[in-house]
């Protein structure tokens, strides 16, 4: 079977569905990625084969201009003008998330690449509209899989309207520009990744809404290859504390943060992991003696060695510490991050503070509780062990094939 894979241009809305599409091509399917930006090369670099649905531009950046209320760039005001699309760029609310922007700008790109390559499934991110809106153009059925431990859908928890159903302004503009049929398409099944004591589903057995199916999968964590340091795989007598605020959050909130975090953590007797693009780290400076600056090294390299991570409450990054039973400090700063870090409280896995408001007290206090108290090293370890009995990606794809229609 040749099966479409679609995603938004970000790591934390790719990375966790690279293992679902592993399964599909090691099962012997045929395999393609439509995404762009950056992702065109992480997807490669995972090893998929990979289509830019919108090559010469870069919508993060148009992203990051829009919310800033600066200009297009020329060569997007072109793109916009050529495919008819100025009018609903300039109705797009500007509060809402990339979502829109994303489904605006790769729709046409993704249902080119979905026909050229002969598509007969649309597997499409929860988040990513554009997944769904493509089937419809092709005539074929969808796999909605959740990308995120710290929402799902099915329970009403992360609801927009506007960015991810199909009668909204935007999917009927981009109906009527590009020919798509009315009607939603044939949805096969709902993936929720979420482990069962944070929302997800007990059990192996399907829940029901809105007459579609929801079933169970085990998040794998997929963070981006690497050659695993020495120092990575060794335990130490001290704790080894992990801190990263992701790829989002230094572009769009800076570091003052992160610069806060170090600085508490440079009197600790610990360890400590410093995560994340050098150009992004650039203001963290200087480093005390126990900080490791790593650069861009998967968590997944030194997640399993680790006691405690300190992040931004990405849902990857959450799901990441969630597996192999690491406790948590979320300081949680847009979009879904809040609704992580609840749900890391919640469940006793962690603890949370406004960003905007740690400092180097609050920071050493909660990294003291958390790991003195083993409390929380518990709900972890329970938690990922809920996550190890979930369905595999592997089990999820074959399920699905079995229920494809015909």
């Amino acid at each position: 079977m040749r099966i479409l894979f679609t995603t938004a241009p970000g790591y934390g809305l790719t990375f966790p569905i690279v293992p679902l599409v592993w399964a599909a091509r090691a099962a012997g399917h045929e395999v393609l990625v439509a995404t762009t930006g950056e992702m065109v090369d992480a997807a490669a670099r995972a090893g998929l084969p990979v289509a830019d649905v919108l090559p010469g531009h870069d919508v993060w950046q148009e992203l990051i201009r829009a919310t800033g209320s600066q200009e297009q760039t020329p060569g997007f005001e072109r793109f916009l003008a050529e495919r008819g699309l100025t009018e609903a760029y300039e109705k797009l609310p500007r509060d809402g998330g990339p979502f829109s922007l994303f489904t605006l700008t790769m729709t046409q790109g993704s249902i080119e690449v979905g026909r050229s390559f002969g598509a007969e499934l649309v597997v499409h991110t929860t988040d990513h509209p554009t997944g769904r809106l493509t089937a419809v153009a092709l005539g074929v059925p969808v796999l909605e899989v959740g990308n995120r431990v710290s929402w799902s859908s099915r329970d009403g928890s992360f609801r927009t309207g506007r960015n991810f159903y199909d009668d909204d302004e935007l999917s009927l503009t981009l109906r009527a520009q590009l020919g798509i049929p009315d009607g939603p398409p044939e949805v096969i099944a709902r993936i929720d990744p979420r482990p069962p004591s944070m929302g997800g589903l007990v059990g192996d057995e399907p829940d029901q809404v809105d007459g579609l199916p929801w079933w169970p999968m085990r998040f794998v964590p997929f963070n981006g290859g690497s050659a695993v340091p020495e120092w990575a795989l060794q335990r130490q007598d001290r704790p080894r504390i992990g801190v990263t605020l992701g790829t989002v959050v230094p572009v769009m909130s800076g570091t003052s943060s992160l610069s806060v975090v170090v600085e508490a953590l440079g009197g600790f007797d610990a360890d400590v992991v410093l995560a994340g693009r050098e150009a992004d780290l650039a203001d963290v400076s200087p480093l005390p003696d126990n900080v490791r600056a790593v650069g861009f090294l998967p968590l997944s390299a030194f997640l399993p060695t680790s006691s405690l991570l300190v992040h931004h409450g990405g849902s990857g990054t959450t799901a990441a510490a969630l597996h192999y039973g690491v406790p948590q400090l979320v300081l949680p700063a847009f979009a879904d991050n809040p609704m992580s870090a609840e749900r890391v409280v919640d469940r006793g896995v962690g603890l949370s503070h406004d960003p905007t408001t740690v400092d180097v007290e609050v920071v050493r206090a909660a990294v003291r509780k958390l790991l003195e108290e083993p409390a929380f090293g518990t709900a972890a370890r329970e938690v990922s062990a809920e996550m190890a009995l979930q369905p595999s990606p592997a089990s999820v794809l074959e399920r699905a094939l079995a229920a494809f229609p015909g």
